[in-house]
């Protein structure tokens, strides 16, 4: 109430960046045809950028064999589907990575937008389930990289004095990327791609701090790495065991998300980015001797009977990002284009905490999985990074 009666206090005005402005930077080699590897670095060292608010800028045409004009249409999610892998290296050293990187960044989008953020998505090529007409055949879009890898999305701070590099690794095909009418092969050409970044110029007391900062302790950077795991084909069995890996160095699982996909990786055809239930009855997620749910789940789609799974899938948002959940997907949506496996482990017993540990999925199903069913396994794990301002020197420390 104080506040109120404080008549006399003037505007105040944040001065402590004096500029703030994006830089574009390039390929050396202008090469984005399938299985190239795209480098665009930063060999400038004595800059503050924000590599939270940066984007991935991309022109490119879908055309038909001849070059005329195509009737064919963009998949939900399709820039990311145009990459195999994507890596952030800091002075050489690869501090996060993202591979299979549309399912991954599609899954990760499902579980954490709202309806408002998958609008202005749509500038990414992000429509939510539905697919991406091109009147023009030509298309430009801009992928933020808060989207594409974990350290983006969570460390919101400049960095300074370093080397920055940023590698993209085109997929094999482009299937996954476009609808096309009676299956037929279209030409997906990118033109130009683009990293652009913003550039932080401080304020002059800003500054002094900053250096003062820079010659004490280094930095920790810490975020949550995101790690795709991949079961190409399911027996079509009812019950399912997948040792998904074993961490002789604890990386601390804090949610694991699973999804079927039945035949739909590069059809040309078919929404890489829509997800199958195959009649999942009960799911298990053994860390050790732990079980991630405790209870069984008891999961019966055509009985409408999956409350139980939209119940953790619209909890993750409140869980992970510490905020009131506001999932993207409804009940029916959720059923329909995603039915999504989300496991919170993020509370743990500290016996976990030591030694490796073994992370297996049981899976169940009332009918036998689906011939050329897919399997995903996502896992969202800490990491800590040492940053040595003053040596330049970087560290994993998880």
């Amino acid at each position: 109430m104080n506040d109120i009666l404080n008549i006399t206090q003037g505007p105040i005005f944040d001065n402590s960046i004096s500029k703030f402005e994006y830089h574009c930077y390039s390929p050396f080699l202008q090469s984005f045809n399938p299985s190239d590897e795209i480098r665009i670095p930063i060999q400038q060292q004595d800059l503050c950028i924000l590599p939270s608010e940066s984007y991935i800028y991309v022109e490119g045409s879908l055309t038909k064999a001849d070059g005329t004009v195509s009737a064919g249409k963009l998949t939900n999610n399709a820039m990311a589907f145009l990459f195999e892998e994507i890596q952030y290296e800091l002075n050489g050293v690869n501090i996060d990575n993202n591979k299979n990187v549309g399912i991954t960044s599609t899954l990760k989008n499902y579980i954490s937008l709202n309806a408002n953020e998958s609008k202005s998505l749509e500038n990414g090529s992000w429509t939510g389930g539905s697919s991406f007409s091109l009147a023009s055949g030509t298309f430009n879009f801009c992928i933020k990289l808060k989207y594409l890898l974990g350290f983006a999305e969570d460390y919101k701070k400049i960095i300074t004095n370093a080397r920055h590099e940023l590698i993209l690794i085109r997929t094999r095909s482009n299937e996954n990327a476009y609808f096309s009418k009676d299956n037929e092969e279209l030409k997906l050409s990118i033109f130009k791609l683009q990293w652009r970044v913003p550039h932080i110029t401080l304020s002059d007391s800003n500054k002094l701090t900053l250096l003062k900062q820079i010659q004490s302790n280094p930095i920790q950077i810490h975020f949550r790495n995101w790690e795709m795991y991949e079961y190409p084909t399911l027996p079509t069995t009812t019950d399912h065991v997948w040792t998904v890996k074993t961490s002789s160095q604890l990386e601390k699982p804090r949610y694991i998300i699973i999804a079927l996909q039945t035949n739909r990786k590069n059809q040309r055809n078919k929404d890489a980015s829509i997800f199958d239930h195959c009649d999942v009855s009960n799911v298990k997620v053994h860390l050790n001797s732990e079980s991630y749910p405790r209870e069984d789940l008891n999961v019966k789609y055509k009985l409408d009977r999956y409350a139980i799974l939209y119940e953790m899938y619209s909890k993750f948002q409140q869980s992970y990002y510490q905020q009131q959940s506001n999932p993207l997907l409804s009940r029916q949506e959720f059923k329909d284009i995603a039915p999504i496996l989300v496991i919170d482990c993020s509370h743990q017993n500290e016996s976990i905490k030591t030694g490796p540990v073994d992370v297996k999925i049981e899976l169940k199903t009332l009918t036998s999985i689906p011939a050329s069913t897919t399997m995903y396994c996502l896992i969202l794990h800490d990491r800590i990074i040492e940053y040595n301002q003053l040596t330049g020197e970087v560290n994993k420390l998880i």
